[in-house]
């Protein structure tokens, strides 16, 4: 599979650029994924014009358009992998689940419904990333947990590298 486009200039992207933040704002750290897009939106939104920033939230199978329409994406998420508390965790391309078999999360059943209908229907994006972080607390509450806080910069760094090494000076990746 190419990841590349030929004559792709620095600074644009070959394709449609989805960084898609899921989560739930009411429960402490599963809000993680809509708290990293939100810090990545203020920080690129001018100098990264190729890339879409979207908070997700819980919307579910409603993404389903938008991930069909990205070339790449990038998924930021509160994920239950049985780690550490602040674990980051990255699952690339078929790493990631597809199907409510495997719960990640108490929304991501609904996401991972929309990732196995994209690729029934052949849309399921070219390139595929999973970046988050194993919980602390899913406690109702507005605000990340200390743990989840201290791993927020982490997480914008993993998906700025990422996004980088899909669009590299030059556009060859």
């Amino acid at each position: 599979m190419d990841e590349g486009a030929e004559g792709t200039q620095a600074g644009q992207f070959s394709g449609r650029v989805l960084v898609l933040g899921l989560g739930n704002l009411l429960n402490s750290d599963e809000g993680f994924g809509v708290h990293v897009v939100r810090a990545l939106q203020k920080q690129h939104a001018a100098d990264l014009p190729g890339v879409e920033f979207v908070d997700g939230g819980t919307l579910g199978l409603n993404l389903l358009p938008l991930v069909e329409a990205a070339d790449s994406l990038i998924l930021i998420d509160c994920v239950d992998a049985g780690q550490k508390p602040g674990t980051v965790i990255e699952l690339a391309g078929e790493q990631i689940p597809r199907y409510s078999g495997v719960k990640l999360s108490l929304h991501q059943t609904t996401f991972q419904e929309v990732l196995g209908l994209a690729e029934i229907r052949g849309a399921l994006p070219e390139r595929l990333h999973l970046i988050g972080i194993q919980p602390a607390s899913l406690a109702m509450g507005t605000e990340l947990s200390p743990v989840a806080q201290a791993c927020l910069p982490r997480v914008v760094q993993q998906v700025e590298s990422r996004l980088r090494a899909w669009n590299p000076p030059g556009g060859e990746t």
